[in-house]
């Protein structure tokens, strides 16, 4: 080896031996205790101090979202609209989605319409009147060949809270 090899090599051992005896080196002793005097206490370790004043450090400070008018942005956008089958909660109408319903028939009785209405899975049936709740909607009208139905929107991204669902007897003919 060269001289100018080995300069580098001896100062990069240096650099990482010096630091290491730093702290290898043991304590300083302690002076003997005198005849008839107690051995003082050995010390528990050193806490870190707490802040003073009550100040929080930002260690433990907790963090917490405020939406103020957006979207969370740690809410995975691939699940963000809501899932039908848990929606249903209720019994009866009350657990029937409104765009499920199926407009069977509307009658008159004492001079206002009433709807039947098919659940989705096709076994029940349901009379209908104005005011009455589906499971994210309200009927508002029922007319002689339609039902109205204002359906509360649970999308988060959308910026509608509630659109009008018509449900009716037969299907519009598209005219060519």
């Amino acid at each position: 080896m060269t001289r100018h090899s080995t300069i580098p090599l001896t100062v990069m051992l240096l650099s990482l031996v010096v630091p290491l005896l730093a702290f290898a080196q043991p304590a300083a002793p302690q002076k003997p205790a005198a005849k008839g005097a107690k051995a003082p206490a050995s010390k528990p370790p050193a806490r870190a101090s707490k802040p003073v004043g009550g100040a929080v450090t930002p260690s433990q400070e907790t963090y917490s979202y405020r939406a103020e008018g957006r979207r969370d942005p740690f809410v995975s956008l691939l699940n963000s609209g809501s899932d039908p089958q848990a929606q249903r909660k209720g019994e009866g109408l009350s657990g029937v989605l409104a765009g499920d319903a199926v407009l069977k028939g509307i009658l008159k009785s004492r001079g206002t319409f009433l709807a039947i209405v098919q659940g989705p899975d096709g076994k029940r049936t349901y009379i209908v009147h104005p005011n009455d709740r589906f499971a994210d909607g309200v009927v508002k009208a029922i007319t002689a060949d339609s039902m109205l139905i204002l359906q509360e929107v649970s999308d988060p991204l959308s910026l509608t809270k509630q659109r009008e669902i018509r449900k009716t007897l037969r299907a519009v003919e598209e005219v060519k």
